[in-house]
């Protein structure tokens, strides 16, 4: 996915300084079933959590939500099955629907999605399914928060906990963070989260060819038209994830 500039740096400011805060004071090593490694974490769920909370404040706050009842029924119903089957379940996922023609989709730390209207009213059921999947398999995976961590370091996030960094280094953590949310993910992780777009749309009792009609939908979409289709700026490119999701759906029947 791609994101736009959504926060300001007061907001990024607020939001690495609430990480740093309540950072633990050790590492954790989990058994991640969504990416099938053992992963070091350092930062916990709680904090993840509360740290999804403010940055959701920050996007209530700079993007418009759709409040259609008939939209967002629609969006529950598809979405819950996918979370009930997400290979994460230690957090509450929660969705939302941006008022944007673009096709975009993204996912922020503590289980928050959001969908944009456009991307909406273009797919089916089984395609937005799959897409769900895709940004629920971000989360899944800890992409983001692995992300985070990597880019900041235990260091910095412990001694802005600490009180010990200057201003610079607390202006250098706020670049980072919104780098982080502004650039997206590796396209390593976007594969993955195709897979297991499929593997939850599957499990939840969509048709998981539907990833494979969405992506064919924004190919044909791009051809003919000037609409920005941001979904796919800066991910891998369309005919290589079409090809790797047919094999993943190949592989649900074997």
């Amino acid at each position: 996915m791609s994101h736009k500039n959504i926060f300001g740096y007061k907001g990024i400011g607020r939001i690495i300084l609430l990480c740093g805060l309540s950072i633990l004071s050790g590492c954790t090593t989990i058994y991640n079933p969504a990416t099938g490694q053992r992963e070091t974490i350092f930062i916990d769920t709680k904090t993840e959590v509360s740290l999804g909370l403010d940055m959701a404040k920050e996007i209530s706050s700079q993007m418009k939500m759709v409040d259609d009842p008939k939209m967002r029924e629609r969006l529950e119903k598809i979405a819950k099955r996918i979370a009930a089957v997400s290979d994460r379940q230690d957090i509450d996922y929660h969705f939302n629907i941006v008022k944007e023609k673009e096709f975009n989709a993204f996912a922020i730390p503590g289980g928050n999605v959001y969908v944009n209207s456009g991307l909406m009213e273009a797919s089916s059921d089984d395609e937005l399914a799959a897409v769900v999947g895709h940004e629920v398999g971000h989360i899944a995976a800890r992409h983001s928060v692995k992300r985070l961590q990597a880019a900041l370091g235990y260091q910095l996030l412990s001694s802005i906990a600490l009180g010990l960094s200057g201003q610079k280094n607390v202006l250098q953590a706020v670049d980072v963070v919104f780098n982080v949310v502004a650039l997206g993910y590796s396209r390593k992780d976007e594969y993955l989260a195709d897979r297991l777009g499929v593997k939850y749309a599957n499990a939840a009792g969509f048709d998981a060819y539907g990833m494979v009609t969405f992506f064919q939908k924004l190919k044909e979409q791009g051809k003919n038209t000037s609409l920005s289709l941001v979904f796919l700026s800066s991910h891998p490119p369309i005919d290589e994830r079409i090809k790797q999701a047919k094999k993943e759906i190949s592989a649900l029947n074997h």
